[in-house]
């Protein structure tokens, strides 16, 4: 796996594809969409129909690199399994930076399944003192109230049983220069085990800011700046 490359100098603000996680909902980034718009960003929250099991990873990918314009100075965030896609889309299209928010990186024929065990997540979540995960605390418990009463308001989007069983088709990690960030506060992945796969699978250091899993509901100011820091 390759660690980072140097970066790309470019003039103009990028265009920022957003990728969501399992589920494929765009809503993720309902309020980090418009934080990089009013800073000068143009910012693609990418809605994916993850739950249809006809769509096998190629397929997403497809779908993300339709809406980008070839002439678009591009930058990808990727949240949680959104990695197995952004990591796909540097493949097909220039990327600028690939920026992996609380991420599963996958290794190359390795499934959205096989991953938890491959790199130990309960046992990383039990010695980070994390009991059994709730979904709503574990995700929602720093995303302010009326956002996450928004949030949990809305129809649930489960992702597709074949997006856990497909094995990632890549066979290795793109050339594209590769930034980790952490939530400190994430309940779902341990920093201590994102420190320990990123080091293990890419050779990279991981960028940490304050927040839990859902960092653009929760922190969509400060993670603009971290964004705005890395790319």
């Amino acid at each position: 796996m390759p660690r980072n490359q140097t970066p790309v100098e470019h003039g103009s603000a990028p265009t920022i594809l957003l990728i969501p996680g399992a589920g494929g909902d765009a809503s993720v980034f309902s309020e980090l969409a418009p934080e990089l718009e009013r800073r000068g960003y143009r910012a693609i929250p990418l809605d994916l129909p993850a739950q249809d099991e006809s769509l096998g990873w190629a397929d997403q990918c497809d779908l993300a690199v339709e809406v980008l314009d070839p002439a678009d100075d591009v930058v990808v965030l990727a949240l949680s399994m959104g990695a197995y896609v952004g990591a796909l889309v540097c493949e097909r299209c220039p990327v600028r930076v690939l920026v992996l928010l609380n991420p599963m990186i996958p290794l190359p024929g390795e499934s959205a399944g096989e991953w938890w065990d491959a790199v130990g997540h309960e046992r990383a979540r039990q010695a980070a003192g994390l009991g059994p995960f709730d979904p709503v605390e574990g995700f929602f418990h720093d995303v302010p109230d009326a956002v996450r009463r928004r949030a949990l308001a809305a129809a649930p989007r489960e992702p597709s049983a074949r997006s856990f069983a497909e094995p990632w088709p890549a066979t290795r990690w793109p050339g594209t220069r590769t930034v980790v960030v952490q939530g400190r506060d994430d309940r779902l992945f341990p920093p201590e085990l994102q420190r320990r796969v990123a080091r293990e699978r890419l050779g990279l250091d991981v960028v940490e800011m304050p927040g839990g899993h859902l960092l653009p509901l929760s922190r969509p100011g400060l993670l603009a700046d971290v964004l705005e820091r890395e790319i």
